[in-house]
């Protein structure tokens, strides 16, 4: 399998690179985007927010990349909560009147533009990316290094209010194969699907409790694939590092070919795994779960796996 698997990451990465496998590559640099800056039907999206630092629109209005639409991730309505729960995707209506608010059409190519300032900064436009797949949305990246990658590359920067689209109307295609709900994942743990838990270990084992979720530890059976192993800081830039993905997801023992269900706290982290697994690993069939432990924790009844102290043993307990 683990050949199997290294070949099938090169294969993909080497497609992706070519623009072979889709209308534009999921993960794009930044000479890629400048060369095609002013191509028609081109929506440079950036989304920066306060996460790790990254800035919000006032900070868009003082540098930004030439004729960019800025959303913020964390207050534009991109994730809502509901009943108790944080990071939900919203309503299909709700989400066809934010991106037609921006200008965006079925037609556009979306380019989307996190702050390049750290590694949970690039779950906001996985996250935004997913969000886009789920809508049915076929021509849609990311740039990889963010805004602080474009910068670095010394490539010119506008100021202002960025650009004003025409509000366009847009329909969504709804993609529910790329959406695990409670339920799916409740049958998850006794099928053939994988889960995922993109956390950082110390989540994973137990060790440390997000406030989103009403206790420590995570869905049994699940194996840990953290989010930030695959970022990596280059002169302050942090940047998506494709070298790694091959050896963290063998690590993982995940098999391509079976579904995988990816999670965390509020489903922001799990985005990073599953746009690593999904669009840069080539794995055939990825899902997030976007409740995620905040979901999951709220009913006691449903057990709750924790790393036992003094062994590397792991132990189902109910809250």
């Amino acid at each position: 399998m683990r050949r199997l698997l290294t070949l099938c990451v090169l294969c993909l990465l080497s497609g992706l690179s070519s623009g072979a496998e889709s209308r534009v590559p999921a993960l794009v640099d930044a000479q890629w985007l400048s060369e095609r800056l002013n191509e028609n039907n081109l929506v440079v999206l950036d989304i920066r927010s306060g996460i790790d630092g990254g800035g919000d629109r006032s900070s868009f209005e003082q540098a930004h990349i030439p004729g960019a639409v800025y959303s913020s991730y964390t207050d534009d309505g991109w994730r809502e909560s509901r009943n108790g729960v944080a990071g939900l995707m919203p309503p299909v209506r709700s989400l066809e009147r934010l991106i037609g608010s921006l200008g965006i059409t079925n037609d556009s190519t979306v380019v989307l533009v996190p702050a390049g300032t750290g590694p949970t900064d690039f779950g906001s436009a996985a996250r935004v990316y997913w969000t886009f797949k789920v809508m049915g949305h076929g021509s849609v990246t990311i740039l990889n290094g963010g805004f602080a990658g474009w910068m670095a590359a010394g490539y010119d920067l506008a100021e202002g209010s960025g650009a004003r689209l025409p509000l366009a109307q847009y329909n969504a295609e709804l993609q529910e194969h790329l959406i695990a709900s409670l339920e799916e994942v409740e049958v998850a743990r006794g099928s053939q699907a994988q889960l995922v838990d993109a956390r950082p270990a110390d989540y994973f084992r137990g060790e440390t409790k997000s406030p989103a979720a009403k206790a420590p530890g995570t869905i049994p059976g699940a194996r840990n694939l953290p989010h930030h192993a695959f970022v990596a800081e280059q002169d302050k830039v942090f940047y998506l590092n494709q070298d790694s993905i091959t050896e963290k997801v063998n690590d993982a023992e995940l098999n391509p070919q079976t579904r995988t269900i990816a999670f965390c706290n509020t489903g922001h982290w799990a985005a990073t795994d599953w746009f690593v697994l999904s669009e840069m690993a080539g794995f055939q069939e990825v899902a997030l779960y976007d409740g995620s432990m905040a979901e999951w924790s709220q009913d006691s009844s449903r057990p709750m796996q924790i790393a036992k102290k003094g062994l590397g043993k792991l132990l189902d307990l109910f809250n």
